[in-house]
């Protein structure tokens, strides 16, 4: 949790919409909370009033995982939710399951087209199809090379990596119009700006929109990129095994930069805040002292990613929890290791630990 939460300004206080309750957070701008089963138990997604194609309705950001009480929560909303009016798109910021999860359902139901950048269509379309290098499999291996030993934790983590995407994407769109990069985006009486951000995910968007258009100030859906309470997840998973997620991800941060400093953020998870070059700076702060926690660790002995984990983050974890720190305190180690600043190696294990250089 964010020890500097003190510093964001929560706009609508400890307010919290119910399931399927929609919350008016800037004229014409609505604010869904669904939940998730999970520790992180909640995302929030968005419903934007849109005249589009020559038709009134909806632009809807992100959409929940597909289950059935999330599709139940779903028909509630078409049933009262909508004024009456069609969804008319749909923009996923990217493609881990709780925001693009019923993005076909939804999709064929108003014949409403999937906006998403190319590179999280096409690996939602590679996770929801289960190919392998994106199976449990493959998962495992993963896993094993740094440093989960063969057993119960790494069969659980093979079994999981089998079903997990595609049980909550059991489907994708089977088309989608790329957004871009600082393309804009006219949605209502808005304009809203494309900043793409990596690490989190492949090419994750965002949208700004400055507030010229005199409808309520700045406001920024920054999807996972900027969480107020917690840190976004950045990991090294078997599709891409040496990759370098955090500093794309600091990196990224910084096209946040230039968004104006009474920006309302409406997130994916937690509650819309304020003060967002001040959470900037906590999340670059954050991963400074990881990125040292990790250095010194491994300058008092080689370490693998799961020797890592517990002086990374202190405390258990279930399955799901083990698979994004493991990629996390990996990706980590990676930061450090593209650096210069340590060394990696493979012992007669067959683990890959890391040494200083």
């Amino acid at each position: 949790m964010n020890p500097h939460e003190y510093e964001l300004d929560y706009v609508f206080g400890d307010m919290l919409p119910e399931p399927a309750q929609r919350v008016e957070v800037a004229p014409g701008i609505f604010w869904l909370r669904m939940p998730l089963p999970f520790a992180l138990d909640h995302i929030n997604l968005y419903l934007l009033r849109d005249h589009h194609g020559g038709r009134d309705g909806w632009t809807l950001v992100d959409c929940g995982i597909s289950s059935d009480a999330i599709r139940e929560l779903w028909q509630r909303i078409f049933d009262g939710g909508l004024d009456g009016l069609p969804i008319l798109r749909i923009v996923c910021t990217h493609t881990h399951p709780d925001h693009v999860g019923l993005a076909d359902m939804i999709s064929r139901r108003f014949d409403a087209p999937l906006w998403m950048t190319v590179g999280e269509y096409a690996m939602g379309r590679v996770l929801s199809s289960g190919l392998h290098g994106a199976d449990g499999e493959s998962a495992a291996t993963h896993f094993r090379r740094h440093g989960i030993p063969v057993g119960p934790a790494l069969d659980a983590i093979r079994a999981r990596g089998g079903r997990y995407f595609k049980t909550l994407v059991p489907s994708m769109p089977d088309g989608f119009r790329r957004i871009r990069d600082h393309q804009t985006i006219r949605i209502g009486a808005r304009d809203w700006r494309v900043i793409i951000g990596i690490g989190h995910s492949p090419e994750h968007a965002s949208l700004y929109c400055d507030g010229a258009t005199g409808q309520g100030g700045p406001l920024l859906l920054s999807g996972d990129m900027v969480l107020p309470r917690i840190s976004t997840n950045v990991s090294v998973f078997e599709i891409e095994p040496e990759s370098d997620p955090v500093t794309w991800y600091l990196e990224s941060l910084h096209r946040f930069d230039e968004c104006e400093t009474d920006t309302l953020v409406l997130p994916s998870h937690g509650k819309p805040f304020r003060h967002l070059h001040a959470r900037l700076n906590q999340l670059h702060q954050h991963h400074i002292e990881r990125l040292q926690v990790v250095l010194d660790a491994c300058h008092a002995q080689p370490r693998s990613a799961a020797e890592i984990l517990p002086i990374m983050f202190q405390r258990e974890f279930d399955t799901h929890q083990t698979t994004f720190a493991m990629g996390e305190a990996l990706a980590h180690l990676h930061a450090l290791w593209h650096r210069g600043e340590l060394r990696r190696g493979v012992g007669d294990d067959g683990v890959v630990r890391f040494a200083p250089a």
